[in-house]
């Protein structure tokens, strides 16, 4: 199999997840980027249910778009949960899943 090559662009990548883990380390920075996190992701299940509601004939793939992502986030949080040094991502990741559910719960009770 052939190796892809070491490219600068390719480093840099690749060390942006450990930059973004040492830039988290202050408590306040670690605390406002899981807070943006899980604003962003309520933000995104309000446009969900008020795009599905306002439609009312995409509630099967509105329902795909948020179930998907809320299942593999799951899935990817008992792998992570096994690595005790990446608290960050776990952090980021519960904060998503919450802020998303949160958002599309709030969504469906203003549409009944």
């Amino acid at each position: 199999m052939i190796r892809p090559q070491q490219t600068r662009l390719h480093r840099q990548v690749a060390l942006q997840g450990e930059r973004l883990r040492n830039w988290a380390e202050n408590p306040w920075r670690r605390f406002s980027l899981v807070l943006i996190t899980g604003f962003g992701a309520f933000f995104f299940g309000g446009a969900v249910g008020t795009l599905t509601g306002a439609l009312s004939y995409l509630d099967p793939l509105a329902a795909l778009i948020v179930v998907v992502p809320i299942e593999l986030s799951i899935r990817c949080r008992r792998w992570l949960l096994q690595r005790p040094q990446d608290r960050l991502t776990l952090q980021l990741l519960d904060a998503g899943r919450i802020g998303l559910l949160y958002g599309l719960l709030q969504e469906g009770f203003k549409l009944l």
